[in-house]
């Protein structure tokens, strides 16, 4: 397949030795982030995107293990398979330094100048000119979190592919400029958490759920069952102020946050929970989570320095990774909601 206006490679066939590449060789035989569109049996294509991050590549190791899987047999659904930073999985890093994330520059980023935005959007109507079926982003962390799916839509068809890979569904707004809400407008799309990369437990989950998405003849269009899902919505985004210093491990520093942090994820923490120490006149950085520009509620009070909460909240994606923080934030707070959107008392 050859497509002359691309700003990415486009490919219609797997070059020699892709299934069994790791994802710090790719570029040995890609050359650069590649769209392939593999024909199956059912012609209402899988999208599924990995490797945006490219430290996060269980979702690699999943597709790669999928298509050995049909190798003989051929797909059940077409697939069309992109994947993203390459050159930044070569060094086993999220992104290479001054560049952009490959996650915050999809329609609807607020980086439209940047280059990989003209890739990412050419990606988008590329599709966008095909009847998907789904689309899957697939994602790792750095904490300790449970496997989730996230949502930009409560619609049934987007909770149910949700569903496929985890009862725990996260209704975000923010941040901006990802695949998922991108692709959200085309078809029902999922951006999923596997945990942390290299964990087996990480890439068997998402083969079972590519396999589960390839296979399947529809999404179903009635609303689940209550008992069937905890669905949660990101209300505040936690940044450390961006010329502050930081730590994990006691060393001294603007914030000195708590050790072991990332075990508070996915916990119902009520008010008083500590997430460490601050220096005198200090304060974390609360952003708008859901969608709504106005300044989200205050979440902690520093009264002798510590850093607590002052109302129940539900935190996500806590790392004790320094260079995770500063590429992205500390973590998110969510509350529980109903289908219908409206915060749970």
């Amino acid at each position: 397949m050859t497509v002359t206006d691309a700003p990415c490679a486009v490919m219609d066939r797997l070059p020699d030795a892709f299934l069994d590449c790791p994802a710090n060789r790719l570029t040995e035989i890609l050359p650069g982030p590649t769209l392939f569109d593999l024909p199956g049996r059912d012609p209402r294509p899988l999208f599924v995107s990995t490797l945006l991050h490219g430290n996060e590549y269980s979702g690699l190791e999943a597709v790669q293990a999928v298509l050995r899987r049909h190798a003989a047999r051929g797909l059940n659904r077409s697939l069309m398979l992109f994947i993203g930073n390459v050159e930044a999985a070569a060094a086993n890093l999220r992104t290479l330094p001054g560049q952009r994330d490959f996650n915050r520059v999809w329609p609807g980023t607020l980086y439209p100048d940047d280059p990989l935005a003209d890739t990412a959007g050419w990606i988008y109507d590329h599709a966008s000119k095909r009847d998907l079926f789904a689309s899957i982003d697939i994602h790792n962390n750095t904490g300790f979190n449970p496997h989730y799916s996230c949502v930009t839509r409560l619609e049934p068809k987007y909770i149910a592919l949700a569903q496929l890979f985890s009862r725990i569904v996260v209704h975000f707004q923010r941040p901006v400029g990802t695949q998922a809400a991108a692709f959200s407008t085309l078809c029902p799309a999922i951006t999923v958490e596997c945990g942390k990369a290299g964990a087996g437990s990480a890439t068997e989950h998402a083969i079972e759920l590519v396999e589960a998405a390839l296979s399947i003849s529809h999404l179903p269009d009635h609303a689940p069952a209550p008992h069937d899902v905890d669905l949660l919505r990101t209300y505040a985004i936690v940044k450390p102020p961006e010329e502050s210093s930081f730590s994990f491990d006691g060393a001294p520093a603007d914030f000195v946050f708590r050790p072991d942090i990332d075990r508070l994820n996915f916990s119902e923490l009520a008010p008083g929970a500590s997430f460490g120490v601050a220096r005198a006149g200090m304060k974390l950085d609360i952003l708008p989570g859901d969608g709504d520009d106005s300044a989200p509620d205050e979440y902690f009070a520093y009264d002798g320095g510590e850093i607590r909460l002052i109302r129940p909240a539900i935190p996500a994606m806590l790392t004790t990774d320094p260079r995770a923080v500063k590429l992205d934030c500390l973590c998110y707070l969510m509350h529980r909601i109903g289908m219908d959107g409206a915060r749970a008392p």
